[in-house]
């Protein structure tokens, strides 16, 4: 064999380990940048972070520090950026807001790379509950599971119902306009801890009996975006394990997420500066990038 021969046959059997193992990362055509297609909601768009993305439509309060812009710096990808805070599963095939394109007109059949969070403002049940739990919460002046015993397991049946199919749609659609992309969708970093302290209350009002109740929540709907994720051929992002310990009640220095009161943020209770570059790090992580 010769020695061309040989490497070819090298090269061919690692990358067929690789992709056996799951590890291939996109490749860009020839030595173009990767064609990279940022959608999503305000955790994706960095709502609230300065400063602000003044090519994006003004709704839209996008950060130039959101974590595909982080992704694009650490790999040189050509990166389309049509996050949009507030955006739900329909905003993909529809306009969310007057003169914006639904999301999904920026994928094309040659798109390298395709990121996401979505399903957080479908139903508008996270909010909903954000808000339930906290005016309960302040009526009991922190104490007790008021939000709980008010509401049981209705918001956590309508994300199992209505959001995990309408995540994975969402999911289908992408891979069908981008059938030979990676496509990442992230998990949502913990917005609450798995107990309260006694500092929680001042910057999440929310009794400390329903502080768990909410996180259990997102741990539902994690699990159902996670779920789509893999029916679907896409890679998953687990921030659950990388998030902890840097929830809303956390500290100003180890915080991903700002709270209620006593934030930095313009917008409450999304990703900071430092939690935006954290989702960036562990998306490369995940698609063996930078």
């Amino acid at each position: 064999m010769s020695l061309r021969a040989l490497r070819r046959t090298l090269a061919a059997v690692v990358a067929a380990g690789a992709a056996t193992l799951g590890l291939a990362a996109p490749t860009a055509h020839a030595d173009e940048p990767l064609r990279y297609v940022a959608l999503g909601d305000s955790y994706s768009a960095a709502s609230g972070v300065l400063p602000p993305d003044l090519s994006a439509p003004l709704l839209c309060l996008r950060s130039t520090r959101n974590y595909p812009h982080v992704i694009t710096e650490r790999t040189g990808a050509d990166l389309t950026d049509v996050t949009c805070g507030g955006a739900k599963t329909k905003d993909f095939t529809e306009s969310q807001y007057p003169g914006v394109a639904p999301q999904l007109d920026a994928v094309t059949a040659d798109t390298d790379l395709v990121t996401l969070t979505i399903g957080g403002n479908d139903n508008n049940t996270f909010i909903s509950a954000i808000l339930a739990c906290g005016t309960a919460g302040l009526g009991t002046l922190g104490h007790g599971s008021p939000c709980k015993d008010l509401y049981g397991s209705s918001f956590a049946d309508t994300v199992v119902t209505s959001t995990y199919p309408a995540v994975r749609s969402a999911l289908e659609a992408v891979r069908a306009k981008a059938p030979h992309a990676r496509i990442a969708v992230l998990g949502y970093p913990w917005i609450m801890p798995a107990e309260a302290d006694a500092t929680c209350f001042a910057k999440m009002p929310i009794a400390s009996g329903d502080v768990p109740y909410l996180r259990d929540l997102q741990a539902t709907l994690n699990g159902v975006i996670e779920r789509a994720a893999h029916e679907t051929g896409a890679v998953f992002v687990d921030l659950s394990e990388a998030s902890d310990g840097h929830d809303a009640c956390a500290s100003a220095g180890e915080r991903w997420i700002e709270p209620v009161l006593f934030g930095t943020n313009t917008v409450p209770v999304h990703p900071n500066a430092r939690g935006e570059a954290e989702m960036a790090r562990h998306t490369l992580a995940a698609l063996g990038l930078g």
